[in-house]
């Protein structure tokens, strides 16, 4: 990694030039430009996240640090290649009056005919769509369940300022318990008349899938609350009896349904490089996602 202080978006472009050069790489072979905007505290694990994301999805991955908006403008940086990364990354430290105006520093650094991602770890706009440097981008990838403040009410609004484009790991973490629902539902066609998901207390993934449920199956849909971890138990009431998925621990869950025996059925907990990795191999809109956003904010009104 090369530090440059007080530099701008032409000395950090260079510096990637000269990086690629001096590792003896000087055609570039990325397909995507991926931005990070973390906080100083968060910044070198959301790198870590990032790098090994990177491995399925090869970057330029610009992480952000927007510093102190008062003051006079500076812009350091740490560039480099290699390391485990498997494209090149930069994380650019903004203070002063640049903060305001970081999508001046970044278009320039954008892979050119490449599509571009965002991420924000924790605490996104509440618009990520209208935000400067989500503007940049055609996939805005947030995080409700990392929110620092308003929690509970993170993934309302994501849902609310729902655009093309948007999607949150919440919705990311419940993919493996929608592909087993929907799977159930063809093996045994039975009419689904209600259901209930229970997880923790505030489970972002939790509502969403209540919502996903309501809006498929167009049946009541129950919250009820558990000591997690996460969602713990998924139950479709039909008059044969009920199928239900139920997993205590996190890692392994049973699954029952009407006249069959119970089997257990791996659904561990995915770790974020797993779920980043996942949401950057669709840049298109996520018409299932937004049909559920849409649902939860009909029955969760504010």
């Amino acid at each position: 990694m090369i530090e440059l202080i007080d530099t701008n978006a032409a000395g950090i472009a260079a510096e990637f030039v000269a990086s690629r050069l001096r590792a003896g790489s000087p055609a570039m072979s990325m397909v995507m430009t991926l931005i990070i905007v973390v906080d100083e505290d968060e910044a070198e694990d959301a790198m870590r996240v990032a790098r090994q994301a990177s491995h399925e999805h090869p970057a330029r991955v610009l992480g952000v640090i927007l510093g102190e908006a008062r003051g006079t403008s500076q812009i350091n940086a740490q560039v480099g290649t290699g390391a485990g990364w498997t494209g090149e990354t930069a994380l650019i430290r903004l203070k002063g009056e640049v903060v305001r105006h970081a999508e001046s520093v970044v278009l320039p650094l954008l892979l050119p005919d490449s599509p571009v991602a965002i991420w924000w770890p924790s605490d996104p706009p509440e618009n990520p769509a209208a935000d400067p440097l989500g503007r940049l981008a055609q996939r805005r990838i947030t995080d409700a369940a990392a929110a620092s403040r308003g929690k509970g009410k993170a993934i309302h609004l994501q849902c609310s300022s729902y655009a093309a484009g948007n999607t949150d790991l919440a919705w990311t973490r419940i993919t493996p318990w929608r592909a087993l629902l929907a799977a159930a539902l063809d093996q045994q066609p039975l009419k689904v008349s209600g259901g209930s998901v229970t997880a923790e207390r505030i489970s972002p993934s939790a509502e969403l899938l209540v919502a996903w449920l309501a809006d498929r199956l167009k049946v009541r849909v129950d919250r009820k609350n558990s000591r997690g971890p996460g969602i713990t138990e998924v139950r479709l009431e039909t008059k044969e009896g009920p199928i239900v998925i139920s997993r205590r621990d996190g890692r392994l869950a049973t699954y029952s349904s009407p006249e069959r025996p119970d089997r257990p059925v791996a659904l561990k907990r995915r770790q974020l490089p797993e779920l980043l990795a996942e949401e950057l191999r669709r840049l298109d809109e996520d018409d299932v996602y937004a049909a559920t956003a849409r649902k939860l904010i009909k029955l969760y009104p504010s």
